[in-house]
């Protein structure tokens, strides 16, 4: 919706597997348009560079090749990487973009070969990002061994936070961009965040107002297996087994990359995950499926 009469031009678009909302304010509706797209094209670069189900991608072409020769990347999929690696020792490997070998293995990703095959036992050990991920000079990128990346916990974060730096490039004075839980805000203007009511996930309860920073939040709410029991997309990375999770977790961070791959932290190690968010500088909050908060912050840790 936009109007001349206003400073804030917003507009929404199907991204990431998600709907993408980006507004702006400042200078004309003409600028602001031209950010507004200028944002759009940065979360679509990231889409198209970092897809695991699109072959074609840069990160599908990693899966197939990384393991036979090292593969130059993007600039964008290289920091992601970057990122990915340096939580993934933060965290003791509970956050692992490794994982996608699991996923694959299971038929929620595609495998590289174009099989349609899933192999019946995991491997005797399963490939780590920290050990067999190889980040080389020239934005090379090489594994030390078969396997299959997927940067859905951090990717979608990321494309958030080169959103808000296309708007601010472009002279915005403040905006949001929120890409399906995952959110930032910059500007003077606070933006009140919101979660779902786990006893009513259609409705929304305020949990944090926001100046300057990021928040993503990961649920369970309308993923359930074939028993009714709530489920999330995420799989141990320690174990292979996939996660329940009942309750609802947002991390509020610096970056919406760091927010976004830190709840995925928090989900499986629950209150242990302190030291990784004080880390960070991120704070956490887990909300129960009675509705209770439990605050993950540096001064609690005591």
């Amino acid at each position: 919706m936009r109007s001349r009469s206003s400073p804030e031009l917003a507009r929404c678009r199907p991204l990431l597997g998600t709907y993408v909302r980006v507004r702006a304010r400042g200078a004309s509706l003409r600028v602001r348009e031209r950010a507004i797209d200028a944002a759009f094209e940065r979360v679509l670069r990231v889409h198209v560079l970092m897809s695991a189900h699109d072959p074609q991608s840069e990160l599908g072409r990693l899966n197939r090749t990384a393991h036979l020769h090292p593969v130059a990347v993007s600039l964008e999929t290289f920091e992601v990487l970057q990122l990915a690696l340096a939580v993934a020792e933060a965290s003791g490997g509970l956050f692992d973009v490794a994982v996608g070998t699991e996923l694959a293995r299971r038929g929620w990703l595609p495998r590289p070969d174009g099989s349609n095959e899933h192999a019946a036992e995991p491997p005797r050990e399963r490939p780590r990002a920290g050990r067999c991920l190889r980040l080389l000079p020239g934005r090379r990128v090489s594994f030390t061994r078969p396997m299959v990346l997927d940067l859905g916990g951090i990717a979608k974060g990321y494309a958030v936070d080169l959103a808000v730096r296309a708007l601010r490039v472009a002279g915005m004075r403040s905006g949001v961009v929120d890409a399906g839980g995952d959110l930032r805000v910059f500007g003077p203007r606070p933006e009140t965040v919101h979660v779902r009511d786990p006893r009513n996930p259609r409705r929304l309860l305020p949990l944090a107002l926001l100046r300057d920073a990021a928040i993503a939040t990961s649920a369970g709410y309308f993923d359930s297996a074939s028993s009714g029991r709530p489920m999330s997309p995420l799989v141990d990375p320690h174990t292979g087994c996939r996660h329940r999770l009942r309750s609802s977790v947002t991390v509020a961070a610096p970056s919406c990359a760091v927010a976004d791959a830190l709840t995925k932290v928090v989900a499986l190690g629950g209150a242990s995950s302190l030291p990784v968010l004080a880390a960070f500088r991120a704070t956490g909050a887990v909300q129960s499926a009675r509705g209770q908060i439990q605050l993950l912050e540096a001064s609690r840790a005591a």
